[in-house]
């Protein structure tokens, strides 16, 4: 294997002037020599820290195990049996598994995200799911992102018929409002293509309230309904001129660049102002600096650079690609009447530990100044739509703007009725793992057998089980 290397193996991607006009990808995948090369930098630690960090526990030290041997057909088969969004999740996940990764003490965590990347584009991931014995039970999924898709494929692969229902005309929540420079192609068709087998219909636009109810279905024959409608409604700000024309809802903007529609798409020129400092701002200030030839786009964050909750690599890459920050300021007020014309910002410092004792940011008095722009793109938080869903369920929101069953295992006040999210791709599907898990012990209960690890969804002997070495997760939902 030649010498041993702290350093990961380069992973080429597109320069400056190649990406900043453009939606193609940034990041380039390995070949497999350059995957093989940095899966053998791996020390295969005994106690699976990386492991512990995936909120899905994907066996990430198994599939690089492999990877190092040049057995990618087998590390395609492992990561596809644990993972059935592994093709979305190659290139967007924000790789908690890595910052775990014991490398990172003395060099460069090991490059996980792209060796799973490397087994599926490398090995044969052609493959269908294979469900166990039909059970002639139906379950109803209320949401087409991670959450209501994993939950659906965990259930499916038990043997239970599911049915998906999905406001939008298309699935994928989330993963929709993710940039055309992270997921290029259909990913997400590509991951939903291995459901072929499984007992899964998709009814797209159908939305809770208008459509269908949780009790509804329930009255339909249903046995149990998750509701994973996660958090699309934006979070205002609370500021005079924010519903001007010309202010932009991050999500909603995504979603219009995502799939070819929108106000902002064709214009040019335009002076862009991006409120907020996590990975949603960072996705639509990149992205409108994209579509803006020959304009701006001004980032606005209330607090320091090291502070953003953006990864690093979005944070990065709007550096690159011409993104101007304005660290330690917040908006006042958005100018103009029948347009915007400007937006007021003020400095923040430090200010004295909230309740809970973390800092807070105050506003520095006679600080304000204005930035002349005609657009503004708000992306300081989402909340649930919870219009059609019933306050009997006592959905807890207090925690997190998603909706949550209140009980333990997050059955809601309506027997039979769960609800669950989470604030990433990979938490959702963790959070959809987990009520399908809840769901199948409640229907099991009613049933009178007994509760069984989810079978192995290529048709194995072998149920699901975590790998030599688990000690528990690092994370919590």
């Amino acid at each position: 294997m030649g010498e041993f290397r702290y350093d990961r193996r380069p992973i080429a991607e597109e320069t400056k002037e190649e990406r900043s006009t453009t939606f193609g990808e940034i990041l380039h995948a390995y070949s497999k020599e350059e995957a093989i090369l940095e899966a053998q930098r791996c020390l295969q630690c005994q106690m699976p820290f990386c492991v512990q960090a995936c909120p899905i526990t994907q066996d990430c030290r198994g599939y690089i195990t492999l990877i190092a041997q040049d057995k990618f057909d087998e590390a395609a088969v492992l990561t596809l049996r644990e993972n059935p969004l592994a093709t979305v999740l190659c290139k967007t996940c924000y790789h908690y598994c890595e910052e775990d990764c014991v490398m990172g003490a003395k060099g460069v965590p090991i490059a996980i995200r792209h060796l799973k990347r490397a087994a599926l584009e490398h090995g044969n991931s052609n493959l269908l799911y294979v469900p166990s014995a039909p059970k002639s039970e139906r379950v109803a999924v209320i949401g087409g992102g991670p959450a209501g898709l994993m939950a659906a494929w965990e259930l499916a692969v038990r043997g239970y018929s599911i049915t998906v229902f999905e406001e939008q005309p298309f699935l994928g929540g989330q993963v929709e409002t993710i940039p055309k420079y992270h997921l290029a192609g259909d990913e997400l068709g590509i991951d939903l293509a291995r459901f072929k087998n499984l007992d899964v219909t998709f009814r797209p636009g159908m939305k809770a309230g208008p459509d269908l109810t949780p009790e509804s279905l329930l009255a339909e024959g249903y046995l149990a309904v998750f509701v994973a409608i996660g958090a699309s409604d934006p979070r205002a700000m609370g500021i005079p001129g924010e519903h001007l024309p010309g202010v932009f809802a991050a999500i909603q903007f995504l979603l219009a660049a995502n799939h070819g529609s929108g106000s902002l798409l064709g214009r040019k020129g335009r002076k862009i102002v991006v409120i907020g400092g996590g990975d949603v701002a960072m996705d639509a200030a990149r992205s409108a600096a994209r579509m803006n030839e020959g304009g701006s786009v001004t980032l606005v964050y209330r607090k320091k650079k090291e502070d953003m909750p953006a990864d690093d690599e979005e944070v990065g890459g709007g550096e690159i690609e011409g993104v101007q920050f304005r660290f330690e300021r917040a908006p006042v007020k958005i100018l103009g009447t029948s347009q915007v014309t400007g937006i007021v910002i003020q400095t923040m410092q430090l200010g004295p530990p909230d309740a809970k004792g973390r800092p807070t940011s105050v506003p520095v008095p006679g600080s304000d100044e204005t930035i002349e722009c005609d657009t503004v793109i708000v992306a300081v938080g989402e909340t649930a739509d919870l219009q059609g869903l019933p306050a009997e369920l006592n959905l807890s929101l207090a925690a997190h703007p998603w909706p949550q069953g209140a009980k333990p295992d997050w059955m809601t006040d309506v027997e039979g009725v769960f609800a669950s999210g989470g604030k990433s791709v990979v938490y959702a599907m963790a959070a959809g793992t987990a009520a399908a898990n809840a769901i199948d012990a409640y229907i099991s209960k009613k049933k009178g057998r007994p509760v069984v690890l989810r079978p192995d969804p290529f048709g194995g002997p072998t149920p699901a089980a975590r790998p030599d070495g688990y000690g528990g997760p690092t994370w919590h939902l």
